[in-house]
């Protein structure tokens, strides 16, 4: 039977509250994994309100919210191209300077980011494209870049070990690499682990700064260089990722590169490197620093910066190393069809460097997750802020602008984590469990826009991540405005559970076998995913998971079977998972891609939701180099498969 939520004694939303949540966006109610209707407790619907500025904790104020809540439709500042959408008599200023007159309705504009002047007012205006053009049909790689191996790795894999990965890649005629988030994180001890929960969408991860390709390096002597290299960690069969910024800062030390000037840096990146030199002297959270240095535009930030200038500069070196590095990765994958694709995380961490910049449009008390289902019954809770859906309309979207323009910046694709967060997001309010969060609404046509502009602007392909439970109306508006949607092989089924043929697979999607939270696929056949979880009592009935286990290795095995690809059940695993890309390479789907650890045998997935420190998550380094990765037997044969596609 499935999950069903009740609001707390019976209570429900009243009309006044509802009518309130709706002109906020805030769901009373959802329809959960088993489409039944879930009510919202209404103290989460006003504790919700509440971290959108909207008081609503008594009749009155609720009264009176709703005299101050919006009224009919506002002017947009996105739209798509060609839309005559009414904004009233004004002009445009386009921004190449040229202005264009508006009477009523926007004429047909030029793709790009506008001023509009109406009444009076002055906003942003994006026009956007209706669609972006077809992504060629092409195969490649997905990898964790802190797993990957060269003999000169520092303990964890670097841009030069991606580097290494992409050219290689490329001599096989892959047409994309798609790489783990390579976003910041907290550089203060102890080092945070996972990609997925960066202190920055918008700047780089310097723990993958390869020393050894800094023109600090290259320009030291002999001396120094022996020294640097003295300090490179041992690999292990864990990444140590504090040992190894403690290395990497110890050798950036010793090579005393020459810093930038501060006066000729972007202000971003002031901020972000003013940041990190504030959080050596008070720490990683910022909500824990002295109030004065709570935002950036503070008198005493300046004063601090200042103070700190040296270690500022040094933050800002590191960043201008790391985008140097992923230039040359970029550069590797010159002739790929498609080239590299970078993961967007969905959030970043409350207490780091984007929730510090950006507090004006982040809803900094709130975290995000998502409700209850048959896998968390408890729901989960991501520890990550959102943007407020207001706050970014007021701004134009600029900030989502910002972010996205920066990943693309690095890359020649974005694949976008739980991309229905586009439209909606779980919100659980401050000192609430995540079953008590709910729903609240975005401007997805808003978000989708900007971020197909900027794909545009780039040339980019884009991917957007559609697992789970993902209303329809989210992967038909991927499709119409030419975005990948996710086609990962365990979950390709019809409407009785049964694995799909391959053909009847989406063109217009990236297929895979399993992604970076699902077992992989030697994994999934041993039922490795279970014995984790069952050890670490994350299963309320083990043996109902296995059983459930061997019903879906046997219903993907016979698949495997019916189309061919094996001669019966009694197939080995190596086999199987041969088999299960061969599947892949006959599928419509637009790219194509394999993960190293499905193709050696590697049975531990890299990361198992619902845990931190109780599993070995983002640790995990593949145990071949690059170059016996790449020569390894089953990575041959799987190219050979996906070269015939």
């Amino acid at each position: 039977m499935g999950l069903v939520i009740r609001a707390a004694k019976g209570s429900t939303v009243d009309d006044r509250l509802a009518e309130l949540a709706a002109a906020h966006g805030v769901a009373i109610a959802y329809e959960n994994g088993d489409r039944e209707r879930v009510e919202v407790d209404p103290a989460v619907v006003v504790a919700v309100l509440g971290q959108l500025g909207v008081p609503a904790d008594s009749p009155d104020a609720v009264r009176e919210s709703l005299r101050r809540a919006p009224s009919g439709p506002s002017v947009p500042s996105v739209v798509r191209q060609g839309d005559p959408v009414p904004v009233g008599s004004g002009e445009v200023v386009l921004e190449d300077g040229g202005v264009v007159e508006v009477d009523g309705a926007l004429p047909d504009l030029p793709l790009g980011w506008h001023r509009l002047r109406v009444d009076g007012r002055e906003s942003t205006l994006a026009v956007t494209p209706a669609t972006l053009p077809p992504v060629p049909r092409t195969w490649g790689w997905m990898t964790q870049l802190y797993a990957l191996r060269t003999p000169g790795s520092w303990g964890i894999g670097d841009y030069a070990d991606l580097r290494e990965f992409v050219a290689a890649a490329g001599r096989d005629d892959a047409g994309a690499v798609l790489v783990s988030p390579v976003a910041a994180v907290a550089t203060t001890h102890p080092v945070r682990k996972s990609p997925y929960s960066p202190s920055s969408r918008r700047f780089l991860n310097p723990l993958h700064l390869a020393v050894t390709e800094t023109d600090a390096f290259r320009a030291a002597d002999e001396q120094t260089r022996r020294e640097v290299l003295a300090l490179r960690p041992d690999a292990g069969d864990r990444i140590d990722h504090d040992a190894v910024w403690r290395a990497k800062t110890a050798a950036v030390d010793l090579l005393r590169p020459r810093l930038p000037d501060l006066a000729g840096l972007d202000p971003a990146l002031l901020d972000f490197a003013t940041f990190n030199a504030l959080a050596e002297r008070h720490g990683s959270d910022w909500r824990t620093w002295p109030e004065a240095l709570r935002h950036p535009g503070a008198p005493e930030v300046a004063q601090a910066r200042a103070d700190l200038a040296e270690r500022v500069a040094l933050h800002a070196w590191y960043q201008l190393q790391c985008a140097d590095q992923l230039a040359a990765v970029r550069q590797a994958a010159a002739g790929m069809a498609v080239g590299v694709v970078h993961d967007l995380p969905v959030g970043v961490d409350p207490g780091g460097a984007d929730a510090w910049s950006l507090r004006d449009v982040l809803a900094s008390a709130v975290t995000v997750g998502a409700p209850p289902d048959a896998f968390s019954p408890r729901g989960q809770d991501w520890a990550l802020p959102p943007f407020r859906p207001d706050r970014l309309a007021e701004h134009g979207y600029v900030p989502f602008r910002d972010m996205i323009r920066a990943v693309l910046a690095h890359g020649d694709g974005i694949r976008v984590d739980h991309v229905a967060g586009l439209w909606r997001l779980w919100w659980i309010p401050p000192g609430e469990t995540p079953d008590r969060g709910t729903y609240v609404r975005y401007d997805a046509e808003a978000m989708l826009g900007v971020l197909a502009l900027e794909a545009h602007r780039a040339g980019a392909a884009v991917i957007g991540e559609d697992l789970g439970t993902v209303p329809k109306q989210v992967t038909d508006s991927l499709q119409e405005r030419g975005v990948l949607s996710c086609a990962v092989a365990w979950f390709q089924r019809d409407d009785e559970g049964r694995p799909l043929p391959p053909a009847r697979w989406p063109a217009q999607a990236a297929a895979s076998v399993s992604t970076h939270d699902l077992p992989t696929a030697p994994g999934f056949l041993a039922g490795e995913h279970v014995r984790a979880r069952a050890e670490l009592g994350l299963l309320a009935d083990p043996e109902a998971e296995y059983r459930t286990a061997a019903d879906e290795r046997a219903a993907i095995v016979g698949l495997l079977v019916d189309e061919g690809l094996l001669a019966d059940q009694d197939a080995s695993a190596q086999e199987i998972v041969a088999a299960l890309h061969a599947l892949l390479a006959r599928t419509p789907c637009a790219l194509v891609f394999a993960a190293p650890p499905d193709l050696i045998g590697e049975t531990r997935q890299p990361n198992l939701p619902g845990t931190v420190d109780e599993y070995p998550n983002w640790r995990l380094p593949l145990p071949l180099t690059v170059a016996e990765l790449m020569a390894h037997p089953a990575v041959r044969e799987a190219v050979a498969v996906f070269q015939a596609r």
